[in-house]
């Protein structure tokens, strides 16, 4: 079964996004290569991250995290202790009402598609799927990134397909929309912008190499949609309750629940 949106399903961007991240960074090199041979190649660059998850991220993405969480959070029931103060008299020590476990953090694998020339093995362009990167302490070490991508000469290509954290940069005519795609190309001095809403498909965005050689197209719009269906991800998203935080505006909402009135009425 098909997602029933048109273009990102937000429902994705809960505990599934880990998985869609890395299924969608591998259909963007299949998509790619083909057109990227014999002059470059696309690669897969795994890092891992230790994600300190704030608060309002435990339970998104870690649901596991969460019910260890709630399940060890209860009243103390250690014994009333005493000590003895420095003149001799026994104190009554106050027992904490609650313990929590210490929640170590959590050790998640990002991958990025690298461009690279087939000669040299160059780094020509990134393509970056925003997300740990999208607040602290991940987002000021990815500025930095994208200010040594911009300096050596390399091309960017950001997809953000999460509805919170914040955006990776700042510009007052920068439109509030629910997803973005951008593309900085090397020393040009302007960003290149896809807003998009929630009712929108995604677009087929330019992959810039070196020049002379032309641009290739990245269909977002296939990309996501495959990988929806080779993942069965309707099979592990009930569409009857609402999506991952954060809430949607009145108007997203209202478009959504009649989108999908029809799946919510099947038994």
């Amino acid at each position: 079964m098909p997602s029933p949106f048109p273009g990102m399903d937000p429902y994705l961007e809960g505990y599934l996004w880990p998985d869609v991240h890395n299924a969608l960074a591998n259909k963007i090199r299949q998509q790619l290569v083909p057109l990227l041979r014999p002059r470059y190649t696309a690669r897969l660059e795994i890092y891992l991250v230790e994600d300190t998850a704030p608060e309002e991220e435990v339970g998104i993405l870690y649901p596991d995290v969460e019910l260890l969480k709630r399940g060890s959070s209860k009243q103390s029931s250690l014994p009333i202790a005493e000590v003895t103060a420095t003149d001799g008299r026994a104190v009554q020590l106050t027992p904490a009402p609650l313990t929590l476990p210490v929640l170590s953090p959590i050790e998640v694998r990002i991958a990025t598609v690298e461009i690279r020339d087939t000669v040299n093995n160059t780094l020509v362009t990134c393509i970056e799927i925003l997300s740990l990167n999208k607040r602290e302490p991940g987002l000021t070490a990815y500025r930095q990134k994208r200010q040594r991508l911009y300096q050596s000469n390399v091309h960017l290509v950001e997809i953000d397909l999460l509805r919170r954290g914040t955006r990776s940069f700042n510009h007052p005519r920068l439109p509030d929309t629910a997803y973005l795609v951008t593309v900085t190309r090397a020393q040009l001095g302007v960003i290149e912008i896809w807003p998009i809403n929630l009712q929108d498909s995604l677009p087929t965005v330019p992959v810039p190499l070196r020049s002379p050689d032309a641009d290739v197209p990245l269909a977002l719009s296939e990309a996501v949609a495959v990988i929806y269906d080779e993942a069965a991800y309707d099979l592990s998203i009930d569409y009857r309750q609402p999506p991952p935080k954060p809430a949607l505006t009145e108007a997203d909402s209202a478009w959504m629940n009649a989108l999908l009135a029809p799946l919510r009425t099947e038994p």
